[in-house]
């Protein structure tokens, strides 16, 4: 039985998929928590599915699902979540900027949080990214008041009790740490490390690391005003 599940979205990323089992293969042999993989193809266009089936059909922990036309982000993460069935669920980037590694770091404050995630200390990208996620942090903490300074970090780890709750919609995964709270949960973020793209393409412009992200935080707060909480007290 698997005590934790890393999802892995992927859209294109056939240049880095090699990298990607090699690195979280060798993860799973120092976690803190037996580890499985599950890979969500987002509809990829190259020649990511069929990598990935090769890459599970010789690794036991390693599984995929795959999407059968590209729905984004917060479609691949929510799969996740819905198809996870260890107690702890987090997600990476299959671009691995952010060390898998560091998984240890967040799976140490997971006992006392619902949700921990990476915040990148010196992030590595070009200065346009930096500063427009920056700008894109402050205008969702301005709208939620989570407190959190980079809830684009690809590093996350959740209770899955927590994580199959949460509402999810097109642009939600920069809200989770919102989202947490909204159910009373409590949430921290750990530094972790960050490194440039290898490989592959970036797949969100300037568009969607500001606009997008200002047009969300709209629709949080609609979120948030009929949000629906609940906790049971006794069942027979």
């Amino acid at each position: 039985m698997y005590e934790f599940t890393i999802i892995v979205p992927v859209y294109n990323e056939e240049e880095n998929l090699q990298r990607v089992e090699k690195e979280l293969l060798a993860y799973t042999q120092i976690a803190t928590k037996k580890t499985s993989i599950l890979f969500v193809n987002d509809g990829s266009k190259d020649n990511s599915q069929a990598l990935i089936e090769d890459i599970c059909n010789r690794n036991q922990a390693f599984h995929f699902i795959s999407f059968k036309e590209n729905r984004g982000l917060s479609a691949a993460i929510k799969a996740g979540f819905d198809y996870a069935e260890s107690p702890l669920v987090g997600y990476i980037d299959s671009d691995l900027q952010t060390d898998p590694k560091d998984f240890n770091l967040l799976l140490e404050h997971i006992g006392e949080y619902d949700l921990v995630t990476g915040v990148r200390a010196d992030r590595k990208d070009k200065f346009v990214k930096n500063m427009s996620s920056k700008i894109a942090n402050g205008i969702r903490r301005a709208f939620t008041h989570d407190g959190m300074d980079d809830t684009g970090c690809p590093l996350k780890v959740i209770k899955t009790d927590y994580a199959k709750r949460i509402p999810m919609f097109k642009g939600l995964h920069r809200f989770l740490p919102a989202m947490i709270l909204l159910q009373n949960g409590k949430i921290v973020q750990i530094p972790v490390k960050h490194f440039p793209r290898m490989a592959g393409t970036a797949k969100f412009g300037l568009w969607n690391r500001l606009i997008g992200p200002l047009m969300d935080c709209f629709a949080y707060l609609w979120m948030k005003k009929k949000y629906i909480n609940y906790e049971i007290k006794s069942k027979g």
